[in-house]
């Protein structure tokens, strides 16, 4: 990582908070030995591609340059919540020469106030000089506006610095201030990518336009790393692959006519997602910069909160058929094999570990709320308190961990091959190294801190997002782990909800007391419950925002278990969740059609 003007770097600061043996950033002990740029196509293995392999996809950048040969650009904007305020996160290829800025104010012809920002940037994989300029981010800029009137609307504008285009006015409104009792409106998804995720990104649009307070993202939020979808061998296990004999397109049969009959580049067969090798891109980080830019249209209008996933962690998770990975990352040999996996940390290129790139691609209110960067924080917003949770890294048995727990006897650190691909954090403080306890992680004790300090006459209402479930009737080990790690403390506080995805459906459960139990008492009809704090909470999955990994399907002699009240296989989309007072109106919105495919009122206890 390098600092530019102004820059403070998340890892960097995370180092020097604590011994190394607490906290690092990323590990370079053992060198990285793949290719200098992978690139998830076999026919044609470069940065741009010439039309012979996959197509390169593109999107608009938030800001249209006023020439057509720039030679900076702001491609990406995206608002988040800050305690009386608004962050604005922006990003470019190259440097701006000066600390970032933006003009505001409370007339759209009068933005005569200026708020001043920082820089930060990391050495990616491949760097912007090679990439198109609107097609690329190296470089992120942070400017907080603070001070701000509440459920007030605000103007903003961006302007040029070294080579950028000024951005067009653009406008957010302000948080409710806690204990508004005004009815709102927040849109909760997870699991969502570039592919399938269509519908979502329209209705989600739709909804920004229609007054929407912000957008809650759980986690896999633009599966980057499956960069490498398109050069894996088939296996019956892995739906998504080069070779087409084993990809199942959603909703399985009949194909559309594009899926079957388009004419293909040479060397390629049809793949999930689209008749030319499927709706991503061939590079890691270009998919970050799909995805944003793709956004743009709504990360501009409201703020766009989000939490780590497992697709954001690494450049990739497992091994392909053949061990076509370790090939092609530890032995940099294309479309070969190994005679075993090897994957390990050294294995993913320095800039794609460690979620380093949702680190910087994202500005959460973490420094703000006493949590930790984009992994844990917390706001409140009118009458409710909303807190996200890693439910990756930082509690014990993580599915992805430290290097403390890779190591044996005396060592203080693991070899090479003792790692794992996906070994990331902590990110917070492990008191004595003590990973296998809970109450040792800085997440469990700052969870426990900021669920004590909410003022349930202000916010009656406490919401939590985290990646993973508790529950499900896909069961899963991890799900105890989570369960361990965050349950107790949930009930004792009295959340209402508990929101994850990683499961590629839509699940809502019954009201659930600790280790699975169903509060009948709680359930006035399928669609009608009560809360019952300290007692029971609901739980909903809602992964099935989009991705390219199709949806999650139980097998024929897998029951559908009585936690579970609706379970959809099919429809891809997002929720909704309108507060009042007295009532919590949680509905599914079908990608697909913008139809309501489930709806659950949660209605507050008399007390």
């Amino acid at each position: 990582m390098k600092n530019t003007i102004g820059a403070v770097l998340f890892g960097t600061a995370l180092v020097a908070a604590a011994p190394s043996a607490s906290r690092r950033d990323v590990d370079t002990r053992f060198p990285y030995t793949g290719p200098a740029i992978p690139v998830g196509d076999w026919v044609d293995p470069t940065v741009n591609g010439n039309g012979k392999g996959f197509p390169r996809l593109v999107e608009a950048p938030a800001v249209k340059p006023k020439t057509s040969n720039p030679t900076n650009n702001v491609n990406v904007i995206s608002l988040a919540y800050v305690p009386g305020g608004m962050h604005i996160h922006y990003q470019t290829p190259f440097g701006l020469g000066a600390a970032p800025q933006v003009q505001w104010g409370t007339h759209q012809d009068n933005l005569n106030n200026i708020a001043v920002g920082q820089s930060n940037t990391y050495a990616r994989t491949p760097p912007c000089s090679l990439a198109p300029v609107t097609q690329c981010s190296e470089h992120f800029h942070e400017v907080q506006i603070t001070g701000l009137k509440p459920n007030t609307k605000y103007w903003y504008r961006i302007p040029a610095a070294n080579g950028t285009t000024e951005s067009q006015t653009l406008s957010f409104r302000t948080a409710h201030a806690p204990g508004d009792r005004s009815e709102f409106t927040v849109a909760v998804l997870n699991d969502m990518g570039y592919t399938n995720a269509h519908g979502t990104h329209k209705y989600l649009g739709n909804a920004a336009d229609d007054g929407l307070a912000f957008a809650w993202h759980g986690g896999d939020i633009s599966y980057a790393d499956d960069w490498y979808s398109g050069i894996l061998p088939c296996e019956d296990s892995w739906p998504v692959c080069y070779n087409g004999s084993s990809t199942r397109l959603p909703g399985g049969p009949p194909y559309p006519a594009e899926y079957l009959n388009a004419p293909l580049p040479a060397g390629e067969v049809p793949n999930q997602g689209g008749p030319q090798g499927g709706d991503m891109s061939v590079l890691y980080e270009s998919n970050w910069d799909l995805w944003q830019q793709w956004m743009s249209d709504i990360t501009t209008k409201v703020p766009y909160m989000v939490l780590p996933g497992n697709h954001e962690a690494a450049c990739a998770e497992f091994d392909g058929g053949n061990n076509t990975l370790t090939a092609y990352l530890n032995n940099d040999k294309a479309n070969s094999s190994a005679p075993k996996s090897a994957l390990n940390y050294y294995s993913c290129p320095e800039s794609q570990r460690n979620f380093t790139t949702f680190q910087h691609r994202f500005r959460m209110p973490g420094v703000e709320s006493g949590g930790v960067g984009n992994f844990w924080y917390s706001f409140d917003y009118g009458l409710a308190h909303f807190v996200s949770i890693d439910t990756e890294t930082d509690f014990a048995y993580s599915p992805e961990w430290p290097f403390v727990r890779d190591i044996k006897g005396n060592e203080t650190l693991p070899t090479e091959s003792q790692t794992f691909i996906t070994d990331s954090g902590p990110f917070g403080r492990i008191d004595g190294n003590n990973w296998k306890d809970n109450k040792a992680y800085e997440q469990y004790q700052w969870l426990a801190k900021d669920l004590a300090k909410v003022d349930r006459t202000k916010t009656p209402w406490i919401f939590i997002n985290g990646h993973r479930p508790m529950y499900s009737s896909q069961t899963a080990s991890y799900q105890g782990n989570v369960r361990n790690a965050f349950e107790a403390l949930m009930l004792e506080y009295g959340v209402d909800a508990y929101f994850a995805g990683h499961i590629h459906w839509y699940e809502r459960l019954f009201p659930l007391g600790r280790n699975g139990t169903i509060d009948t008492a709680s359930i006035k009809d399928n669609n009608t419950y009560y809360t019952n704090e300290g007692k029971s909470m609901v739980h909903v999955i809602n992964g099935m925002a989009g991705n390219i990994e199709s949806h999650s399907t139980l097998d024929a002699d897998q029951p559908v278990l009585n936690i579970t009240a609706v379970l959809n296989q099919r429809d891809y989309g997002f929720s909704k969740l309108k507060i009042t007072s007295t009532s919590a109106t949680w509905s599914f919105t079908k990608g697909a059609d913008g139809s309501v495919g489930d709806k659950l009122t949660l209605l507050k206890r008399n007390k």
